[in-house]
């Protein structure tokens, strides 16, 4: 994947990523960081922009993520007030460095980007789109297409930095041929309007999938588990998990 990231990338150090609540964006952008860091030329620093939703968040993996050699940049929130990280303009401008910026909540969570546009616009970003077959506002052109247009809109950004990213998954219980089958509505959906740039595969189906898709394949960890999506175990009534079950 390394030698197809360094390609698809090219001189690009900023990359921008966006979609629909849901889509699995936070896990990809967060595999992508990952990704950079293993290609070892530059210093990684990552921005969880999310400020309209509490949960399934870049920022709930912190360490996890820090611990790879990421800087991670988000900013503390009041309940659900919304607020503003510092410092994504001049990293943005900064040559030596890789930037990620995780912009949450689809066309509302857009607007936060929108002053960053000037820079988002130059040549050295690219504004990856994560599209899933699997969420319901992604299951035809006219939703993707207006929603698109929203985010566009409100975010200043110019289309010809779009690029996307398909990931059709149901998380923990996504099997193979849900990826094929995902992916081959997806193609049929968007390729005639603008080219897919790469899927993303729970990393444990990569292997099964890595060579039915027209498009370069990633493998994606997922960090952003919680325990409401772990394998159900049952209990035998006041004794220990019953045989064969946990």
């Amino acid at each position: 994947m390394f030698k197809e990231l360094q390609s698809l990338i090219g001189d690009h150090i900023n990359f921008v990523f966006v979609g629909e609540a849901g889509s699995g964006k936070s896990e990809v952008s967060l595999n992508f960081a990952r990704y950079l860091i293993e290609l070892g030329d530059k210093p990684v620093h990552y921005f969880d922009l999310d400020m309209t939703k509490p949960l399934f968040r870049s920022r709930d993996v912190l360490g996890e993520i820090e611990s790879l050699g990421v800087i991670f940049h988000f900013e503390e929130q009041f309940m659900d007030a919304p607020t503003q990280v510092g410092g994504v303009n001049r990293l943005l401008r900064d040559p030596d460095c890789y930037v990620i910026l995780d912009i949450g909540g689809d066309y509302i969570g857009a607007r936060s980007i929108g002053g960053y546009a000037p820079q988002i616009n130059r040549d050295q970003t690219i504004v990856y789109y994560v599209l899933n077959a699997y969420r319901p506002w992604s299951n035809d052109i006219d939703h993707i297409d207006g929603t698109l247009a929203k985010i566009l809109g409100l975010s200043h950004i110019q289309l010809g930095k779009l690029h996307m990213v398909n990931n059709p998954n149901n998380s923990l219980t996504t099997t193979a041929e849900e990826f094929i089958e995902g992916s081959r509505k997806m193609a049929e959906m968007v390729t005639p309007y603008i080219a897919v740039d790469f899927a993303c595969v729970r990393e444990d189906l990569y292997d099964e999938v890595k060579d039915s898709s027209d498009v370069p394949v990633m493998p994606v960890h997922l960090y952003l588990t919680y325990e409401w999506e772990q394998p159900f175990v049952p209990y035998a009534p006041g004794g220990p998990p019953l045989p064969g079950k946990g």
